[in-house]
């Protein structure tokens, strides 16, 4: 069993990077105008796309990694970097409004039919900082039980989304958009210093080879 400390801060990075609570209110925009049960059904849908998305990239990542000639520190280099602008989006808020665009975008070209493929499953849940930070800790895994425990990670953490698209309503209406921004600032910063790790582990594992 991988230690308490890689799990934690597996969940975090993906927690953080998904940001089940951000996406409350977007889920609400996208759905406008739907009842609440067929709020639930696209909800249910999109988290089980991305669920499936999620988990193949975690399962097979080191293969396209290898394949490609992609060298694990190289990726953690790349993956941090990756997560670093997620990150500064969050701080500034720029990620909500781009998020937004996204939605809005897959309105006007009358996606309302499909809404929980495109936007929701891909790109707000499952866009390329999860794909990156799964595939990440993915290859980070020696073994199958620790694949196993990331794999259980992306599941607690896609439940926590269905849950919020549950209560979205709720969740929004309690926060408030300032609570909201400052949710999301503090959570920037944190996925900030964790992508800084990323980059540091690759460039020390770079150097080491070298």
């Amino acid at each position: 069993m991988p230690p308490i400390d890689v799990m934690l801060n597996a969940f975090v990075t993906l927690f953080v990077t998904i940001d089940p609570i951000g996406l409350a209110p977007i889920f609400l925009a996208v759905t406008s105008g739907a009842s609440k049960q067929a709020r639930i059904k696209i909800g249910t849908r999109a988290v089980i796309v991305a669920a499936g998305i999620l988990l193949i990239f975690a399962l097979i990542g080191h293969v396209i990694l290898q394949v490609l000639g992609i060298s694990l520190p190289a990726f953690r280099i790349a993956g941090g970097l990756l997560l670093f602008a997620i990150a500064f989006e969050m701080v500034f808020e720029k990620r909500e409004k781009r998020k937004s665009q996204s939605a809005e975008q897959a309105l006007s070209d009358d996606e309302m039919h499909d809404i929980a493929v495109f936007p929701l499953a891909i790109p707000l849940i499952a866009g390329p900082g999860a794909i990156s930070a799964v595939l990440l800790l993915g290859s980070q895994s020696s073994d199958w039980i620790s694949r196993g425990a990331i794999f259980a990670i992306v599941i607690f953490v896609l439940l926590l989304v269905l849950l919020t698209f549950v209560i979205a309503g709720w969740v929004e209406k309690m926060m408030g958009e300032s609570g909201r921004n400052i949710l999301t600032r503090l959570l920037g910063v944190l996925l900030a210093a964790l992508s800084v790790q990323f980059i540091a582990d690759g460039i020390k594992a770079i150097i080491a080879v070298g």
